[in-house]
């Protein structure tokens, strides 16, 4: 989930940085394309992967 939720920021960040749109400060390309790798590293970490799966081994 936090890995396709990091796609998305990066497409934002992309078309924000192609299309050479002037936004403030908070949603510059640069801090866009920075939560979505936050978020990336945070998929990698294994969090957000969802429950695992605890049960008796056989």
């Amino acid at each position: 989930m936090l890995a396709i939720i990091s796609a998305v920021l990066f497409f934002i960040a992309f078309l924000i940085n192609a299309a050479d749109i002037s936004t403030n400060a908070t949603f510059s390309s640069t801090n866009v394309m920075l939560i979505g790798l936050a978020l990336l590293a945070l998929h990698v970490a294994g969090i957000g992967a969802g429950w695992s799966t605890r049960g008796r081994r056989r």
